[in-house]
C-alpha cells in the first residue's frame, strides 16, 4: 500500500513538471510571436525620396555642411571682390543672396520629411517598448501565478509525503512496541 501511495507521490511531481515545461514552452512561443509582431514594424527598404531626404537633412544638419558653406561664401565673395575685374555678382551679392536662399528654401521641407519620418520610427518604438513592457508585466503576473501554483501543488505533495512517513512511523511504532511486548513475555517466562 504505501509503495503505491510513493509511486502517486512521484507520478504526481512528474505531471507537475511536465505542466511548468508545457508553460515554459507556451511563454517561448508567445515570445517568439510578439518578436515577430516587433520586427514587422521596422522598415527594411523604405523608398528612395526617403533615404534621400535623410541624407540631405543628416548632411544639411552637421558641421561639414555649415563650413562648406562658409567656405563657398568666402570664395564667392573672394573671387567677386578681388580676382575679377567684371564680377558675375557685385557687391551687395544679389546671385549669392538667391543662391543661399533657394538653397534654404530647398533644405527646409527636405529636413521636415527627415524629421516627420523620424519621428514616425520614434512613434513606432515607442508603441514597440509599450508592447515589451506590457508583456513584461504579463509575463511577471504568469510568473507569480506559476509559483503561486507550484508553491500549492508542492505543498499537497509536501504534506502528503508527510503523512506517509508518519504512518510508516506509527507502523514501526507498533512493530516495535509488539517486539518489545514479545521479548518482554519471553524473558518474564
Amino acid at each position: 500500500m504505501e509503495k503505491k501511495n510513493l509511486e502517486q507521490l512521484l507520478r504526481t511531481e512528474d505531471e507537475q513538471l511536465q505542466k511548468l515545461n508545457t508553460i515554459v514552452v507556451n511563454a517561448i512561443e508567445e515570445e517568439k510571436l510578439l518578436s515577430e509582431k516587433l520586427l514587422e514594424f521596422e522598415e527594411k527598404n523604405p523608398p528612395f525620396t526617403s533615404r534621400l531626404a535623410d541624407k540631405v537633412a543628416g548632411f544639411g544638419g552637421s558641421w561639414k555642411f555649415i563650413l562648406f558653406f562658409i567656405f563657398l561664401m568666402l570664395v564667392w565673395v573672394a573671387v567677386n571682390i578681388y580676382l575679377l575685374r567684371k564680377p558675375f555678382d557685385p557687391y551687395p551679392f544679389i546671385l549669392l543672396n538667391l543662391l543661399l536662399s533657394t538653397i534654404a528654401a530647398l533644405q527646409a521641407p527636405i529636413i521636415m520629411m527627415s524629421q516627420n519620418r523620424k519621428e514616425e520610427k520614434d512613434r513606432q518604438r515607442a508603441i514597440n517598448d509599450y508592447l515589451v513592457n506590457l508583456k513584461a508585466e504579463i509575463e511577471v503576473r504568469n510568473v507569480h501565478s506559476k509559483l503561486d501554483l507550484l508553491i500549492a501543488e508542492q505543498m499537497k505533495t509536501l504534506f502528503e509525503i508527510q503523512k506517509a512517513q508518519m504512518d510508516t512511523m506509527e507502523e514501526i511504532k507498533i512493530i516495535v512496541s509488539k517486539t518489545m511486548n514479545i521479548d518482554q513475555k519471553g524473558s518474564a517466562a
